[in-house]
């Protein structure tokens, strides 16, 4: 059977990012129980070079947005980083889930060679469709994820790689 570019982007990226809702809840019930301010926990960083907790919710929103519609021949539409709470971070990825889902199979076919071209700080690459995926995208995807969940865990929030992983698909 041929796995689609649907199959390996999609649901991966609902996935995940239904994933990092999850983690985020259990960081702001964290804070909660503690009366810690959660702009803490979005402030919170692993080390002075990187990101804070919500720059990485917002870089794994639109690294799979953006995935997405370059791989359907969408417009690239970009998204205000003006979150400040929690629930707005929530809606930020709810609002990713929601574009995801409006995705048919269909409008990923034949994009594995689809030739892209990303612009990454002061230099232009190029992919093919499948490589974008495999190679850029889901592993970004993964990382900020990861980061985020690593960040609340720093902070003590108490989770564990099924929060990251999730329910297991049959």
């Amino acid at each position: 059977m041929k796995i689609s570019m649907y199959q390996i982007t999609v649901p991966v990226f609902i996935r995940f990012l239904n994933n990092l809702n999850a983690i985020l809840k259990k960081g702001e019930e964290f804070a909660t129980a503690r009366e810690i301010d959660p702009e803490v926990l979005l402030n919170s960083r692993l080390a002075p070079d990187m990101f804070p907790l919500s720059r990485q919710i917002q870089i794994a929103c639109d690294l799979a947005k953006r995935c997405i519609e370059r791989l359907a021949g969408l417009d690239v539409v970009s998204v205000e980083d003006n979150e400040k709470t929690l629930i707005e971070f929530h809606d930020r990825i709810n609002n990713t889930i929601a574009f995801l889902e409006t995705i048919k199979p269909q409008q990923l076919d034949d994009s594995e060679e689809k030739m892209i071209t990303l612009k990454l700080r002061d230099a232009s690459h190029e992919f093919k469709g499948m490589n974008m995926a495999l190679y850029f995208s889901l592993p970004n995807v993964y990382f900020h994820v990861t980061t985020a969940y690593n960040i609340l865990r720093h902070n003590g929030v108490g989770l564990g790689k099924k929060d990251f992983i999730g329910n297991l698909p049959v």
